[in-house]
């Protein structure tokens, strides 16, 4: 999709369809007396051969309260309208944006919404409609910083695209070296480095548990280390962010095998590692001063006749042996030890995302994904980049209470805890292997998946935590 600007008056653009933002407040009052508009969000109407318009269709959409709206709120609208339009076979859409609202960020928001909303999860589709892409969207002001938003939007929301890509591909077209093929493709063309290790190299260097969940499948397992250095390294003052994401391609449960009911969704399993990749796509055009190392512990949690069993032990890279008490809680094993090597790597502060418990799910539903931390500051830091990013983020407790559910008589600590607080008993393991290390945990199973379509997304991946980690690094 080409995007574009334009600086002359709204009613001199020549487009198959000009959007513009109606508020609660400015919404006149007979308009509002006919019922069809009256400026709530998202709230949409459209209007054909509008007069003193060289549009040729006015489509409004309501932003709620003025004084409320924010570049979250603009996203969303712009997303929305796209997917309106084109659904009408609209291909030339124009926004116009008042001054108020011409600013890079709110600029960024309208580009990355456009980009978002024309996402379709139709690829493996022989036949796609018979409704046109849309060809070109186009912002209308005055502003001069625009042209930075535009940029700033493309960027992050083709990036977010490029993680909905890879968590919409089926297990059997992206095993695990399928996907450290991409990524590597990715690296190439953004002028990254990237290292993949095999299964060999993971045994040379004692990765037993991230191991130990890829035995029960015929794809060997891969750990993708993608890495970013700044022109001048010295900025950062040391610091070092390591990004890690589970990536399980397929998951079963393993022996503790998964209900039949819904297992086909598995694939969004590594939610996670592909957010780390999107991530790292607009991390590489963005040019932040800190140097960023991805890695992604890809394996398939498969149950064939290797696969290990409840009562396992199996060492870390850590030398912590774990009882593996479930087989299905096999994103807290593969993240141990590639938390673990990241810092080996120089890494000095820790993010990691994965699609890890129902139990966050049960705790705070399909809206917000759930925050675990141990360092202070760089929560601060992360729930700042998410606000600013629009991506709905809760601070979830990790007191040291919860530990005491991570008690084995025969190894260091089990993979799993009682039924009661599970999203907080699986990030307090993964807390023993960021040690000292700051290290904040991202549960996505309740976001990074979208049961149904909406206004301004498609149903499928969502992309969750791209734009967040983007601004992380860019703004540390």
């Amino acid at each position: 999709m080409e995007i574009g600007l334009e600086r002359a008056a709204a009613a001199a653009i020549e487009t198959e369809a000009l959007v513009v933002l109606g508020f609660l407040e400015h919404v006149p009052e007979p308009v509002r007396d006919l019922g069809e508009f009256s400026g709530k969000a998202l709230e949409t109407t459209l209007v054909h051969r509008p007069a003193g318009f060289l549009a040729k269709r006015l489509f409004a959409i309501g932003g709620g309260r003025l004084s409320e709206f924010t570049s979250a709120d603009l996203r969303k609208a712009a997303g929305t309208a796209v997917r309106a339009l084109k659904a009408k076979a609209v291909t030339r859409i124009a926004l116009s944006l008042d001054p108020g609202y011409g600013s890079a960020e709110f600029v960024a928001a309208a580009v990355e919404g456009a980009i978002l909303g024309a996402f379709e999860p139709d690829l493996h589709k022989t036949q796609k409609g018979d409704k046109p892409p849309v060809a070109s969207f186009t912002i209308v002001t005055a502003s001069e910083d625009a042209e930075a938003g535009i940029a700033r939007g493309r960027i992050l929301g083709e990036a977010q695209n490029l993680t909905r890509t890879l968590v919409n591909e089926p297990a059997n077209l992206l095993p695990p070296m399928a996907l450290a093929a991409r990524a590597e493709a990715m690296a190439r063309a953004q002028g990254l480095e990237c290292e993949v290790l095999d299964q060999d190299r993971m045994k040379q260097l004692g990765m037993g548990s991230l191991l130990g969940v890829a035995m029960g499948s015929a794809e060997p397992p891969a750990l993708i280390v993608i890495r970013y250095r700044p022109a001048d390294p010295a900025a950062s003052n040391g610091a070092h962010l390591g990004l890690v994401g589970k990536g399980v391609t397929f998951d079963t449960g393993g022996v503790s095998i998964k209900p039949a009911e819904g297992m086909e969704k598995m694939k969004y399993d590594m939610a996670g590692g592909a957010a780390m990749i999107g991530a790292m796509q607009a991390i590489a055009q963005l040019k932040p001063s800190i140097p960023v190392t991805a890695l992604i512990p890809a394996v398939e949690n498969m149950c064939g006749s290797r696969a290990q069993r409840p009562g396992d032990i199996v060492t870390s890279l850590s030398g912590k042996t774990i009882e593996v008490l479930n087989t299905d809680a096999e994103g807290r094993l593969i993240l141990a030890d590639a938390m673990t090597y990241a810092r080996r790597l120089g890494c000095t502060h820790l993010v990691d995302a994965a699609t890890l418990t129902g139990a966050i799910v049960v705790a705070l539903g399909h809206v917000n994904v759930g925050v675990f931390a141990n360092d202070d500051a760089l929560l601060t830091k992360l729930l700042a980049a998410a606000k600013a990013e629009g991506e709905k983020m809760w601070h979830m407790p990790l007191d040291e209470e919860y530990k005491d559910q991570l008690k084995s008589a025969f190894a260091d600590l089990p993979n799993i805890g009682t039924r009661w607080g599970g999203a907080v008993t699986a990030a307090m393991f993964l807390k023993q292997f960021a040690d000292d290390t700051p290290w904040v945990h991202l549960d996505i199973a309740g976001t990074a998946w979208l049961d149904e379509e909406k206004p301004h997304l498609a149903k499928g991946p969502s992309g969750v935590g791209v734009r967040t980690f983007a601004y992380l690094a860019a703004n540390w």
